[in-house]
């Protein structure tokens, strides 16, 4: 270690650690001799793997955030939720029409939202979490699709709803009923669809199957971009 390395002091469920200074959550555990075997995924940001629950030194607010992007700081206090309980309903979206009588079936908890915002508070991805549940409330379905695209399913968001209500799994349906009723179809899409059943690009994915890594590469980043 470098003798020059200032440390900080965290508390990780309850025990106290001097970890490395500007150390990530997830840095500071494998320092302090934690095995990551769950609540770590990507480490690159954002799969949703590591959300965690913190409070800093001399603040009484209780932080959520992902451990991957969250820096350590002195004093503070942490525990990751590697799993946040929340019930599913079952469904199939086939028998299922895209309006506000099905998030009353399914989600009933929708309807208690008070509107405090503490969900979009919690949201690492700052996702406006209330807004979409509003939409929701209403039976746009397209409003909450969009507003909710980037969820990564973290739980953050249900963790800290005073009125119980699993956001993300509310958002999830929304983008299912969009994917399948209200998205406008593409003729495009449609075509080439076919044209990959009748093997028209056999030729052309053998050839990318046998090139060596670094040509792949290669290729990929000197590729011709088109922009509309």
């Amino acid at each position: 270690m470098n003798e020059e390395q200032k440390m900080v002091k965290v508390l990780i469920m309850g025990e106290a650690y001097d970890v490395p200074e500007g150390s990530t959550i997830i840095m500071a555990m494998e320092y302090a001799g934690f095995q990551m075997k769950r609540g770590v995924g990507c480490r690159e940001g954002f799969c949703g793997a590591c959300a965690t629950v913190y409070r800093e030194k001399g603040d009484y607010k209780l932080k959520g955030g992902l451990a991957c992007q969250t820096v350590v700081t002195d004093g503070m206090t942490l525990a990751q939720i590697p799993f946040v309980p929340a019930e599913k309903p079952i469904y199939n979206i086939k028998e299922l029409t895209p309006d506000i009588d099905t998030i009353k079936a399914l989600f009933p908890t929708v309807f208690r939202c008070v509107a405090c915002n503490t969900c979009t508070k919690a949201c690492p991805q700052e996702i406006k979490v209330m807004d979409y549940v509003q939409a929701l409330k209403r039976g746009d379905i397209a409003k909450a699709a969009d507003l909710s695209f980037d969820c990564i399913r973290c739980g953050l968001c249900a963790l800290r709803c005073p009125a119980e209500i699993v956001q993300y799994n509310a958002a999830t349906l929304a983008q299912r009923l969009y994917g399948r009723y209200l998205n406008k179809k593409s003729p495009e899409l449609e075509e080439r669809i076919v044209e990959i059943e009748n093997g028209n690009y056999e030729k052309e994915l053998d050839e990318l199957g046998e090139m060596l890594r670094t040509d792949l590469s290669k290729r990929y980043y000197e590729r011709e971009i088109k922009l509309k």
